[in-house]
């Protein structure tokens, strides 16, 4: 008796492990009188549910709206690229988590700072910036970040 109601437990519990395994197949469905449930997505998001990320040096992310913390706009000079660079690598002594973005954007150099899916955020983040004493300039800006996946 025994053995059956433990051959039986692992039976339910094999079953449940498997709808498991894929949450939006079990999702999709078909009920009488109410019509079919369909997910549609991209195989490649369905393929991630369930998996971790792969202990790989690949890197790879989706790109979102989001927020940005301006922290260096000069002009279009050489000595406005090393300004912007230079500003790059004091947030980077201060704040070495933070993603970091120096680019030309004609007619400026620009440094902007981290991925910040929020304005709070990114609000949370400019006051920490601000309160270091170093970085007095600083704006947040509507950007297109950067999410790892």
């Amino acid at each position: 008796m025994r053995k059956l109601a433990l051959l039986t437990l692992l039976l339910v519990l094999a079953g449940v492990g498997i709808q498991a395994q894929n949450i939006v197949k079990s999702l999709e469905r078909t009920v009488p009188g109410q019509g079919k449930v369909t997910i549609h997505q991209d195989p490649r998001i369905g393929a991630l549910i369930g998996v971790e990320r792969p202990a790989t040096g690949e890197h790879k992310v989706i790109k979102a709206s989001g927020y940005r913390i301006q922290a260096y706009a000069g002009n279009n000079t050489r000595q406005a690229k090393n300004d912007a660079y230079h500003v790059a690598s004091r947030i980077k002594e201060y704040f070495p988590e933070l993603p970091i973005y120096t680019s030309f954007t004609p007619p400026r150099w620009l440094c902007r700072v981290g991925d910040f899916r929020s304005i709070e955020e990114a609000d949370a983040m400019m006051r920490r910036l601000k309160a270091t004493g170093v970085f007095k300039e600083v704006s947040i800006v509507r950007d297109q970040i950067n999410i790892p996946l």
